[in-house]
């Protein structure tokens, strides 16, 4: 599994989770229970997760919705 965003908006969360779903690319959401843990104050982001074969793709769509910026490198 590859990080490719890693952020405490929820909603960028959302979304970007079924843009990758709808083109059917597997994605895991990172840390959602140590962010519950937290009490959601944010200190600890959130990260997106996708095989390493889907990576490229991935990218690729979150560049085209507009979301280059979020993304991780490396």
């Amino acid at each position: 599994m590859v990080e490719i965003v890693r952020t405490n908006d929820l909603v960028l969360i959302g979304f970007l989770q079924s843009l990758l779903e709808n083109a059917n690319i597997p994605v895991l959401v990172a840390d959602t229970h140590i962010s519950s843990l937290e009490g959601m104050i944010g200190a600890f982001p959130r990260r997106i997760l996708v095989p390493d074969d889907h990576a490229a793709q991935a990218r690729r769509l979150i560049r085209d919705a507009g979301h280059a910026a979020e993304l991780r490198h490396g």
